[in-house]
């Protein structure tokens, strides 16, 4: 066979569902040993088209080539067996079993008609000592960390002959330690001439590990840029169809009266913080790892313990000893931690919704089916939440977006006069970030007041009126969006000196 450039060509790649285009005639080249990003809103066609080249639905249309051979998939097994390989956010490994027979599983060593077990574990040794991972091979999965049981699955694909690797979320739960490791194998792939399709949101990796973009948008292929010759404002308005200047609303926020105040409070690493919110207005907090600045929130929601200082909402002294305490006094929170923190993932999006206001829907502990089904429509329209079915779906089958918006209606459904926002767009692409940044903007039409917490300094400079800087659980600096920048927080949050 004649070598050539692409590793893998895809050609006009439709695929139609009953009554909806979800490929529109796409193309995808990728060059060898390349790390290739697929990038694009939720719902821009991206899971579909790794689907059909990892073989697990098949193209209304178009065409494949692995190295200059047309092929045709009809099930995962035929793409694993010309090296395209794919590992998803749930991992397919067997916990019981060890870590070489999940490398080999289905392809277990003989030596005549039992298993070559000595061969396995020499196999699986020499494998483990080239991705560099310290992973005993007699190890059961179930003893595994993340981190450690996607290596394995990486491991798997390589004892296939994979050419072609695609990565779907791959660092979602890891650490920023484990994401280096990650990164080095992705290397290490790359040496080998193995192509790596990597999806994710998270577009500082992106730009960090990729060598080219592709982009679609709405089912289409929109371009292919590389690394060097674009950069994240340039990519992002590719995916959502609009200059990125337009990510955040405008704000032009007059302060009116104060709404909520904490005077001197401490605990869980906080010392003594003082600060007020204002009617309408938008705070951002931001502080790097080990700041106190979600701790502070935790303070403020009751969800820990205050060791001292005080709360005032519309200059009235409140007690908050627990998060029902705040929200009986208009304080909600936006958890960080949507998955264990915020939603029933394996209940409804209309149980969701209304879980924390049942109090409001309830005549003597038996809910109003009636009011809940008003309240959660209401909401999944105000919101915008794409659900078929609020009564049917299960939240944790929903993108990321739509179960951050699930969890925005459960709480603006207990109607708080504060709202507090802990990494409100987390895990969400840049089309839902632009719906929930307008959303949070249209809350404090209403006079809402927001405390808004996220470690994209961006995100906070991009939305907020004024912005307070913890470090050491202090307040370092309080200043108003307009007149601060990127350098002076960092400098502030890190402990350095800003230049005069």
């Amino acid at each position: 066979m004649i070598p050539t450039e692409h590793v893998l060509e895809m050609k006009n790649i439709r695929k139609e569902f009953p009554g909806v285009i979800a490929l529109k005639d796409v193309d995808l080249k990728l060059l060898h040993g390349e790390v290739h990003a697929l990038c694009g809103e939720n719902g821009a066609g991206k899971s579909t088209l790794m689907k059909i080249l990892s073989g697990a639905q098949s193209a209304t249309s178009g065409e494949m080539y692995v190295e200059g051979e047309l092929v045709n998939f009809s099930n995962t097994k035929d793409a694993e067996n010309k090296g395209i390989a794919m590992i998803y956010q749930e991992f397919n490994l067997i916990r019981e079993l060890s870590v070489a027979e999940n490398v080999y599983l289905g392809r277990l060593p003989k030596k005549g008609i039992t298993i070559d077990w000595k061969k396995l574990y020499s196999d699986v040794d020499i494998l483990m000592k080239r991705l560099n991972l310290n992973i005993n091979p007699r190890t059961p999965v179930s003893a595994l960390s993340v981190a450690e049981a996607q290596m394995i699955e990486i491991a798997k694909t390589l004892t296939m002959g994979a050419k072609v690797i695609i990565m779907d979320e791959p660092t979602a739960a890891l650490s920023d330690d484990e994401a280096k490791t990650l990164f080095s194998i992705i290397e290490d792939l790359k040496s080998h001439s193995i192509t790596v399709v990597y999806i994710s949101h998270r577009m500082d990796e992106i730009f960090e590990i990729s060598d080219r973009i592709t982009v679609l948008r709405n089912g289409s292929y929109i371009a292919t840029k590389n690394v060097e010759d674009t950069n994240y404002d340039d990519i992002v308005s590719l995916m959502i169809g609009r200059s990125v200047e337009d990510l955040y609303p405008e704000r032009n926020y007059i302060r009116q009266e104060k709404i909520f105040e904490v005077n001197n409070l401490s605990g869980d690493s906080v010392n003594n913080i003082s600060f007020s919110l204002y009617k309408g207005e938008i705070l951002g907090i931001v502080g790097l790892l080990g700041s106190g600045n979600f701790e502070l929130t935790k303070l403020m929601y009751g969800s820990k313990k205050l060791d001292s200082g005080e709360i005032y909402l519309e200059d009235k002294l409140v007690e908050i000893n627990s998060p029902s305490d705040a929200l009986k006094n208009g304080i909600g929170l936006i958890t960080e931690d949507r998955k264990n923190d915020g939603l029933v993932l394996g209940r409804n999006v209309q149980e969701n919704i209304s879980l924390a206001s049942l109090n409001n829907i309830s005549h003597n502990k038996i809910i109003s089916k009636s009011k809940e089904t008003k309240i959660v429509n209401d909401q999944v329209q105000k919101l915008n939440i794409k659900v078929f079915d609020p009564s049917k779906q299960m939240v944790g089958n929903l993108s990321g977006g739509n179960q951050q918006k699930v969890l925005f209606a459960k709480v603006l459904e207990t109607n708080p006069t504060v709202c507090i926002m802990n990494e409100p767009t987390r895990g969400v692409d840049v089309g839902a970030k632009a719906e929930i940044y307008s959303l949070i903007d249209k809350l404090t039409e209403n006079n809402k007041s927001i405390i808004l917490v996220s470690s994209e300094i961006e995100e906070v400079l991009g939305l907020s009126d004024r912005i307070i800087v913890m470090k050491d659980g202090k307040v370092v600096l309080e200043r108003l969006a307009n007149e601060t920048n990127q350098e002076e927080i960092l400098a502030y949050a890190s402990g350095g000196v800003m230049d005069e």
